[in-house]
């Protein structure tokens, strides 16, 4: 593959995402992604969280929004990606309870729980997304690869990427990621500046 092959290969991607509800029901990605803003906005508005859950290069895209949404977006936002936790949870439990466990602990009804896995098949991200549906959080899943995987189905709205490339998908979840974020900081920019008139 040419570098501007690959770069083709991932403007594919971003532009086939496709987006389910929690019937599965297709929505459009402009209409699934604002329903995402409209979720964090009417969440954050009433105090609730933004959690990010996530393994490797998606707990790095965790990491990196979490920081973003509440730095930027002023939204309180989490990640549980700390050293002593992972371990000590995997110890003690099982690494497939290593954000079920917390999100049991910290997770209040009504926050939003941002669950990323490029393969959809994780167990401790299926494990955390049901534990974060058992506590009232409303649910959003960035996944990837197969169309059939099961993460896909564990959200209130399920964001795919129809590839089977890690780089690809990665990219993508960040890209739909920001892209929240950024649409809030500019909304609230624009609704401040208006009330200043």
């Amino acid at each position: 593959m040419t570098t501007a092959g690959y770069l083709a290969a991932l403007a594919r991607a971003l532009g086939a995402v496709e987006v389910t509800d929690g019937g599965g029901r297709r929505v459009s990605l402009d209409e699934g992604l604002e329903r995402a803003v409209a979720i964090l906005l009417a969440q954050t508005a009433i105090g609730r969280k933004v959690m990010f859950i996530g393994n490797g290069a998606s707990a790095a895209i965790g990491s990196h929004q979490a920081l973003d949404y509440w730095k930027n977006g002023g939204m309180r936002a989490v990640t549980f990606n700390d050293l002593a936790l992972l371990t000590a949870i995997s110890n003690d439990f099982s690494y497939p309870e290593v954000f079920e466990k917390p999100i049991e602990m910290f997770a209040d009804t009504g926050d939003v729980l941002m669950a990323i896995s490029s393969s959809g098949r994780s167990e401790n991200i299926l494990r955390g997304a049901d534990a974060g549906t058992r506590r009232g959080c409303r649910v959003i899943t960035f996944s990837g690869f197969r169309p059939d995987n099961a993460l896909r189905s564990r959200g209130e709205l399920n964001l795919y990427v129809p590839s089977m490339s890690y780089g690809h998908v990665e990219v993508t979840h960040l890209a739909l990621s920001h892209t929240l974020v950024d649409t809030i900081i500019d909304r609230r920019a624009a609704a401040s500046a208006s009330s200043h008139r």
